[in-house]
């Protein structure tokens, strides 16, 4: 009777457990060997994201003109996709600038634009973790020689496994069909 309440705990436990990438789909994002760290410093792998869907982009935090736009039509479909506040998706932005965006500069966007700290991160990684989650996601960018960037303005479902649900390049305007699609992926059962 021991072993068979110790096999269930122990089974339960494992089903609480953070997704490792193996068991993740082939076309996962969260398959990527992507380190970060948010706005407050905290290290963490991209794979730690799994299990629930999220609105993902990328920005920098230089940017004057379409970053500030990115992050408000995020706030916006975010807002949009759960009006009461109750079942907000989780966002993440990473940032393109590995070499400025520290925690520190991300911490100061992350103040200067009311960002809510229960849904939001910003995070930043090296430049090769860059090029490779920019390519998995396919956002397309390109470094300026006054240290600003070129790329592609795109909001990013991702399912609870971290696969492409929908995506959005509609940021002057609510895009109704990806609010559709995200709302659709948040009443899916949470995946472990």
């Amino acid at each position: 009777m021991i072993l068979v309440r110790l096999l269930a705990l122990l089974l339960v436990f494992a089903c609480m457990a953070p997704m490792r990438a193996a068991e993740l789909p082939g076309d996962s994002v969260y398959r990527l060997p992507v380190a970060l760290a948010d706005q407050d410093g905290r290290a963490f792998h991209l794979a730690d994201r799994a299990g629930k869907p999220q609105l993902v982009s990328m920005f920098y935090t230089s940017c004057q003109y379409m970053c500030p736009l990115i992050i408000e039509s995020l706030k916006r479909t975010q807002k949009a996709i759960s009006p009461d506040g109750q079942a907000k998706p989780a966002v993440l932005m990473v940032s393109f600038d590995a070499q400025r965006d520290v925690p520190a500069h991300l911490k100061a966007v992350f103040g200067q634009r009311k960002l809510d700290a229960a849904t939001w991160t910003l995070a930043h990684t090296d430049s090769a973790s860059v090029r490779q989650l920019a390519a998995g996601l396919d956002i397309q960018y390109r470094a300026l020689p006054d240290g600003e960037f070129n790329h592609t303005s795109v909001v990013i479902l991702l399912d609870a496994q971290g696969r492409i649900a929908a995506r959005t390049d509609k940021m002057d305007a609510l895009d109704a069909d990806f609010v559709a699609a995200a709302r659709k992926a948040l009443a899916q059962p949470a995946s472990n």
